[in-house]
């Protein structure tokens, strides 16, 4: 079953740190966002294989947005 990242508030994608197809586990950080200058990582749920990164860095995400797919 995908697990599906997902914004939880409005945030600049400040870096990714993974790419379609690579391998991630439980707790990998797949993107770092900043809001009100504050860096918050977005961690993976379950180990897998990215299979869709919807983000770009310099991206504005808002809450609810995809960020990535992890199968």
């Amino acid at each position: 079953m995908a697990e599906e990242i997902r914004a939880e508030m409005v945030a600049n994608v400040m870096t990714v740190s993974v790419a379609e197809g690579d391998p991630v586990a439980d707790g990998d950080s797949v993107v770092m966002l900043e809001s009100m200058k504050m860096e918050i990582p977005v961690l993976t749920e379950r180990s897998g294989t990215v299979r869709t990164m919807a983000v770009r860095p310099g991206d504005v995400v808002q809450e609810g947005d995809l960020i990535a797919i992890v199968e």
